[in-house]
């Protein structure tokens, strides 16, 4: 897979470019491009781009459908299906803000029209209830790594997916304990069906990330 600590990612998606710069030094988390932002991208791109039936071609209809994502840090998933044509919402915390609006910035000439964004904390429905869900998708990427916030994690989720949608989530394990009590509160709400890995585009099939695609019950 094309991942590597550069100060600048670079990433080709739907017959475009995008560029997107980390700052690896910094103390939050969402200003580095995480592995699994990149294996979702193009697990998606790599399906929706095609012109001919696939396992996934009634997933990716993304015409006149509404998406949000969950932590988006510096961009690449959101930006990604973006340029695919999902009309999303980018939402992250305070901190990430400057760097999400950074790079939206600096690939506006790719993008056209910037999606839009917002300043979400999981655990604040007013804030939630502004996104206006449901939403057709939900997009999340590296966001299981904290055991406290795992349950406002799906809460949100819960609450912002419509009840025909999917959460599409890249996933690695990053904490033990987030993990057990992510996919134990996943089983009651959710219905988790786990992409095989010879579905990732080949060259980002990076062997500890996943992809899932999940349907409320």
């Amino acid at each position: 897979m094309r991942f590597t600590d550069s100060p600048v990612i670079e990433l080709d998606v739907g017959g475009s470019h995008l560029s997107i710069q980390q700052d690896n030094g910094s103390m939050h988390v969402g200003t580095s491009v995480w592995p699994c932002a990149l294996v979702l991208a193009k697990f998606v791109d790599r399906w929706s781009s095609s012109s001919t039936p696939n396992p996934y071609s009634h997933l990716f209809q993304f015409r006149q459908k509404r998406a949000v994502e969950l932590g988006t840090g510096c961009g690449p998933a959101g930006m990604a299906l973006h340029l695919l044509g999902l009309d999303i919402v980018l939402t992250d915390i305070a901190p990430v803000m400057p760097a999400l609006k950074r790079n939206l910035k600096r690939n506006k000439p790719a993008l056209g029209k910037l999606p839009k964004i917002a300043q979400v904390y999981w655990q604040n429905d007013k804030q939630l209830d502004d996104l206006r869900p449901p939403f057709d998708f939900v997009i999340a990427a590296d966001v299981v790594y904290i055991e406290e916030s795992v349950a406002s994690l799906i809460s949100a989720m819960e609450k912002l997916v419509s009840p025909t949608g999917v959460v599409l989530l890249g996933y690695q394990v990053r904490s033990p304990e987030a993990h057990r009590k992510f996919w134990e509160l996943c089983e009651s709400a959710f219905v988790v069906e786990k992409v095989p890995h010879e579905d990732l585009h080949p060259d980002y099939a990076y062997e500890e990330a996943d992809v899932y695609i999940m349907r409320k019950k």
